[in-house]
């Protein structure tokens, strides 16, 4: 049977499998986040839990903004909409079209996943979480872009940023293969 846009039945479960590797990056992402809530008090750096030295830290912090923190400060109700329900709509959505494109590759589909397991990951924090944020890697930057620290992050961060350089480049790939295909 076929769907509007002819996608069978079985061509939308393909795409649709790749969203268990959301759902698993979503369950270890709060199951992190609950074991350094539970353990860890907030804004404690556990010594005993610093590797290399002081190369990568676990310190529990919490994070009322997105990306570096950017946000914060901002009244509760702006940080509400432009943090929960304007990302929630952007993760439907890209749920919606990584589904109905036919132009992904699986790898690409599986990136997708992994961002979007990462999304929910945070948004359940944002939304759940009043204090803000779970994050609690601590990575030394050695000066790099002014930073001797980069800022903390969590599990669910990782994989959007790993997942999201991977997608990149097999966007840049396809593009490269496709000006090569045109030029013959």
């Amino acid at each position: 049977m076929k769907t509007e846009n002819n996608l069978t039945r079985n061509e939308i479960i393909k795409r649709t499998v790749p969203f268990c590797l959301a759902l698993a990056v979503i369950i270890l992402d709060q199951l992190t986040k609950w074991i350094v809530v539970k353990y860890i008090p907030a804004y404690t750096l556990v010594p005993e839990l610093c590797f290399g030295g002081d190369l990568i830290r676990i310190i529990h912090v919490r994070n009322l903004g997105v990306a570096f923190s950017m946000g914060g400060t901002w009244p509760l109700v702006v940080r509400k909409v432009i943090f929960s329900v304007i990302p929630l709509i952007v993760i439907a959505y890209i749920i919606y079209f990584s589904i109905r494109n036919n132009e992904f590759t699986k790898l690409q589909r599986w990136c997708i996943a992994a961002i979007v397991g990462g999304g929910i990951g945070n948004l359940i924090d944002r939304i759940f979480r009043p204090n803000g944020v779970v994050d609690f890697v601590d990575v030394k930057f050695f000066g790099i872009f002014g930073l001797e620290r980069w800022p903390t992050f969590n599990f669910a961060d990782a994989m959007i940023v790993v997942f999201g350089i991977i997608l990149i480049i097999t966007f840049i790939m396809m593009i490269s293969d496709s000006e090569k295909k045109g030029k013959k």
